[in-house]
């Protein structure tokens, strides 16, 4: 009998381990097909160029072919929840940023996922400097100079955005609740048609994309006032931070990041992060981001969900402010 029951419990123990035994080998394995790479946005944008840059050099270390897939729509949810709701396999990842990660959790009445907890992060990847400019005939060189321009004239200048809810929209409803300014925002539907208005006058001020500011800046076209990152950029490390220039603590800025589905095996996510943190730090890699205006970079998947979980809060309190509401 002593001899069954040992029998019994060899069995038994080895039966427990082929799970684990399978899933590690699995892991290992990994990856054996192509990897889909989901951009929640359209072709041409900011998010697609960094998307094709750094997929080759990913196929590359990962020895299968990382395909770019546009998903857009709904302000970037679509494409985030096409990763939600994939196999937790490895085999797609996505690029994600603000809006479908942060704002749209307040912004929008519900969402068909859960930031938190649907996806997984594998690193913040970029940062996308966002610059504070002025039509050349606002009265104003830097952001001090405007605060005592509208405080002397409450709600007489206006900022444009590409829409309720963008990072255009939102610098601005942050300064305004950092400052006690009344700024008064103007939706346009997209960053094209905002910025042009801006460029005739139309609209006083606008939050853009520093590569967009710099073109137009060099030409007299705008005043690039400040810069919203909370350190100044190595690309125009002349521009000072709206922190520095009267409003301590301010920090706006565009970013991008990889996730995947939430369930996914932590030696995957692990294997996935290590390769994209060698491309960001790849020279060719970083040099043709930064043609582009976008700063590479790279964090650990524990830093990006502690960037994540603190960011939804604090965008949360300035939509509630300026009682904006998506769809």
């Amino acid at each position: 009998m002593r001899s069954l029951n040992s029998l019994v419990v060899a069995i038994v123990a080895t039966l427990l381990l082929v799970p684990a035994t399978t899933s590690a080998q699995a892991d290992s394995d990994y990856p054996k097909q192509p990897i889909r790479l989901i951009s929640p946005f359209a072709p041409g944008g900011s998010s697609d160029t960094l998307a094709r840059i750094i997929a080759p050099e990913l196929s590359r270390r990962l020895s299968q072919q990382v395909i770019v897939e546009n998903r857009p729509g709904a302000g970037g949810n679509i494409g985030v929840d096409a990763v939600a709701k994939a196999r937790p396999d490895g085999y797609t990842i996505g690029l994600a940023s603000p809006g479908p990660m942060v704002v749209n959790v307040t912004l929008m009445d519900s969402l068909p996922y859960d930031p938190l907890k649907d996806v997984v992060p594998i690193s913040l990847i970029a940062d996308l400097p966002i610059v504070m400019v002025a039509h050349p005939s606002v009265a104003a060189n830097n952001v001090t100079e405007l605060i005592a321009l509208e405080k002397s004239k409450p709600g007489s200048l206006s900022f444009a955005s590409a829409g309720v809810g963008t990072t255009m929209h939102l610098s601005g409803e942050l300064l305004n609740m950092m400052t006690g300014m009344r700024l008064v925002h103007v939706a346009y539907k997209g960053a094209a048609p905002a910025m042009t208005d801006i460029l005739g006058g139309q609209v006083q001020l606008g939050f853009v994309d520093l590569p967009a500011a710099s073109a137009h800046a060099k030409v007299g076209r705008v005043k690039m006032l400040a810069i919203g990152n909370a350190r100044r950029t190595r690309t125009a490390p002349e521009l000072p931070t709206i922190a520095e220039s009267g409003v301590p603590g301010y920090e706006t800025g565009g970013w991008f990041g990889l996730i995947a589905p939430g369930g996914t095996p932590k030696a995957i996510i692990t294997r996935l992060h290590t390769e994209i943190a060698d491309v960001m730090n790849t020279p060719s890699v970083r040099e043709r981001i930064l043609q582009i205006g976008i700063e590479p970079m790279a964090t650990t998947p524990d830093e990006f969900a502690t960037f994540i979980r603190a960011e939804i809060p604090k965008w949360a309190r300035v939509i509630d402010a300026s009682k904006a509401r998506g769809k």
